[in-house]
């Protein structure tokens, strides 16, 4: 008897058993949907889940999240075979610089120090000196040396953030994630107004008048680590609304408020049940990063771990 695959445990079953099969491990960012993240093996920020898949032994990576995630996997698992399971779930901000603008740029200006977001395709990260996140980009602008000017792409809020913290000499790219920069300080003052005893958590891909109403500035993983440890019940949440579901899961005597319903990425919302057991099953779409780019991506990568 064939089985029903529009009902959800059973999707949920029939993947787990593939996966099983297949020697996979199932990856989810922060953003996916709640039933996405149920069935994964790990949850997290991108390069978090990158790292964290290569250091097991499977031999499949998939990676319900966005091409530059699966990228990145390529890059740190080389000898693993990596599946997007929808091929077009992309990020406008990754698409806002390229590697030949970047080349460009560093032909222009030649003693800048490239520090790029890991939020970037493979070719980008292959034409910067040092990588960095949300978390440690402030660490990262740290450790370059004081007399050299760095170019930050290509997120223009992130950039402005660690100028703001670092006073460095910080030349900022025009990119920015249209989800973090739609919100407004209008819409935060609104919502703070209505949960006036609620801490208002942004993420730095936020706007500079957002983040200056923000009680804590975090990346999506220093959000859950921060919520945790806090003794606080009501929380404003300034990042994607995806996040609030892992939040609830691991604090459900804990209160969570999106900062606006605006906040959904349609490329993180893409990847459905039935697209991973689809991808388990063809062992495809596969993301694979040439040799020649991953180790110089790498190489930047690399250059950031070294020194957080």
């Amino acid at each position: 008897m064939k089985k029903d695959l529009t009902d959800y445990k059973t999707l949920h079953d029939e993947i787990k058993r593939l996966s099983k099969e297949r020697n996979a491990i199932i990856l989810a960012h922060n953003y996916q949907p709640p039933e996405i993240q149920d069935v994964a093996d790990l949850c997290g920020d991108s390069l978090e889940l990158s790292i964290r898949a290569a250091s097991t032994d499977a031999d499949i990576i998939v990676f319900c999240g966005v091409h530059f995630m699966a990228e990145t996997a390529s890059i740190l698992s080389p000898n693993k075979k990596v599946l997007l399971p929808v091929e077009n779930a992309g990020c406008p901000m990754a698409d806002m610089i390229t590697a030949d603008l970047l080349k460009k740029k560093r032909m222009e200006y030649p003693e800048l120090c490239i520090v790029t977001y890991v939020n970037t395709t493979a070719d980008v990260k292959a034409e910067s000196d040092i990588c960095c996140t949300s978390a440690n980009a402030v660490s990262v602008a740290n450790s370059v040396q004081s007399s050299v000017p760095i170019l930050m792409v290509p997120d223009k809020n992130l950039a402005t953030y660690v100028k703001n913290c670092t006073h460095r000499d910080i030349h900022i790219w025009n990119g920015y994630c249209p989800i973090h920069d739609n919100l407004t300080k209008d819409q935060v003052c609104e919502i703070k107004e209505k949960h006036p005893d609620a801490v208002f958590l942004a993420h730095p891909e936020c706007s500079f008048e957002v983040l200056d109403l923000a009680d804590e500035i975090k990346s999506t993983s220093g959000m859950i680590e921060y919520v945790k440890k806090s003794d606080k019940r009501e929380f404003i949440i300034g990042t994607e609304i995806g996040i609030i579901y892992p939040l609830s899961k691991a604090n459900p005597d804990k209160v969570f408020i999106p900062a606006s319903s605006d906040l959904v990425c349609k490329d993180m919302k893409k990847i459905r049940l039935d697209d991973i057991l689809r991808s388990l099953e063809t062992l495809s779409p596969e993301v694979k990063v040439c040799e020649e780019i991953r180790l110089r991506a790498k190489r930047a990568v690399d250059n950031m771990l070294s020194i957080t």
